[in-house]
């Protein structure tokens, strides 16, 4: 089979990739917001949905036992697939920001204190901001920032400056939405569990374009999404060391996360419930195990080949055209970012682009990207970016490339 069938078998897969917007091929080049959902996915939704829709872990009934089958399987598909040490260390969450901000006020009620200090990055996303921004308030501890440079990376070099005997926990993200480069979150690792420190990574990005092995990394907390990998959007997972899942506090109180309860005294209920309170969204929780079949599919074949040909490509292009500014360019090989492309055009308003661009059929983000502290370290408002997935093609990527000149001609 060669390439281009392998390509359509599976853009097969996503019904959305065959629709047509204004009159135009779908061109979705926004899948670092939100990723497509392949049919399996939209199956095993619509299964539990229609035919097992029912509360997990408490009734007896067929229906609940075959919804919390789903749910758990679930679990032990993310446990596999990151190379957690046990099923236990996975939390499912509504998202990374639920995951982050779950980490942020627990392991600060249990371990932080006035006077202690956060390290973050300048190329967090909000959601790895201002949680920590919370806790630092509620607790009177301090944030530090460590800074990234003109090329987007980050600045290792300077970690060492930031620690100090106060510090109680960095958050970083594997990969910046803005940037698209892959930040050296091993050797983080190792410079933070040197001097004490443990590490949450925001892998939000990660999760789709590393191999993660979070035994591996050794990171203490690693934070991801569903919707970013192919799975049914309000899903997330937390993987944490069980060592600090154990010691924190659990997040929210409610069903599920008990041990027992009377008016005198509430116990908790042992790892994972601990964390999970309430009903969960258990239909698009399942969708993480079809989700993971599609993901190990696109990343174990040619189209990972296909795909880096796609990015050197389209970046070869931005950096060439004088017109555009590229942010996140790597400074060794391409393999040290993604398919994913974030710019502004001189004398051109990032949104007017954007909406040139989706009358001829092309999905791109345009705006912050919820990352506002790294627009202001850049000087600019905004930015017009393309994230792309391995279902996208050389031939939209040459499209793409006529349509942003012809945008461009037209705003100039």
């Amino acid at each position: 089979m060669n390439l281009f069938m392998v390509t359509e078998n599976i853009r097969d897969m996503f019904p959305v990739l065959s629709r047509k917007v204004y009159g135009k091929d779908l061109v979705y080049f926004d899948n670092a917001a939100t990723s497509q959902r392949p049919q399996s996915v939209i199956d095993m939704w619509n299964e539990i949905s229609s035919f097992s829709n029912s509360n997990i872990h408490r009734a007896v009934h067929r229906l609940a036992d075959e919804s919390t089958q789903a749910y758990e399987q679930a679990r032990d598909a993310v446990k596999d697939f990151i190379n957690a040490g046990c099923r236990e260390e996975i939390i499912f969450t509504s998202g990374t920001t639920a995951s982050i901000n779950l980490v942020a006020y627990s392991f600060g009620e249990a371990f932080v204190s006035e006077g202690d200090e956060v390290i973050v990055t300048e190329a967090e996303h909000h959601s790895n901001i201002v949680p920590w921004q919370l806790m630092c308030m509620r607790k009177g501890a301090s944030l530090k920032v460590l800074p990234v440079d003109e090329s987007g990376h980050l600045m290792v070099d300077k970690l060492g400056e930031l620690i100090s005997d106060r510090t109680r926990i960095m958050a970083v993200t594997h990969i910046s939405n803005v940037l698209g480069i892959i930040n050296p979150v091993k050797e983080i690792i190792g410079i933070c569990h040197s001097k004490g420190i443990p590490v949450l990574v925001d892998g939000a990005q990660g999760i789709v374009h590393c191999e993660v092995d979070v035994q591996d990394l050794d990171c203490d907390f690693y934070a991801f999404s569903g919707h970013k990998m192919y799975a049914a959007t309000g899903t997330g997972v937390l993987y944490g060391k069980r060592k600090y899942l154990d010691a924190m506090p659990p997040y929210m109180g409610g069903g599920e996360m008990v041990g027992t309860v009377s008016f005198a005294e509430t116990t908790f209920a042992q790892l994972p419930m601990k964390f999970e309170a309430g009903t969960q969204n258990f239909a698009s929780t399942a969708t993480f195990k079809p989700a993971i079949d599609v993901l190990n599919l696109l990343n174990s074949n040619k189209l990972v080949e296909e795909i880096d040909k796609v990015r050197d490509h389209i970046l070869e292009y931005l950096i060439s055209d004088e017109r555009i500014r590229l942010f996140g360019v790597p400074r060794g090989t391409n393999e040290e970012k993604i398919p994913l492309f974030s710019f502004v055009v001189k004398g051109i308003h990032h949104e007017d682009l954007a909406l040139i661009l989706d009358k001829m059929g092309i999905a791109s983000r345009s705006g912050q990207m919820c990352a506002e502290p790294l627009m202001d370290r850049y000087g600019v408002t905004g930015m017009l970016r393309i994230s792309l997935a391995p279902y996208n093609t050389m031939e939209e990527a040459e499209y793409f490339i006529k349509c942003l000149n012809r945008a461009i001609d037209m705003l100039s």
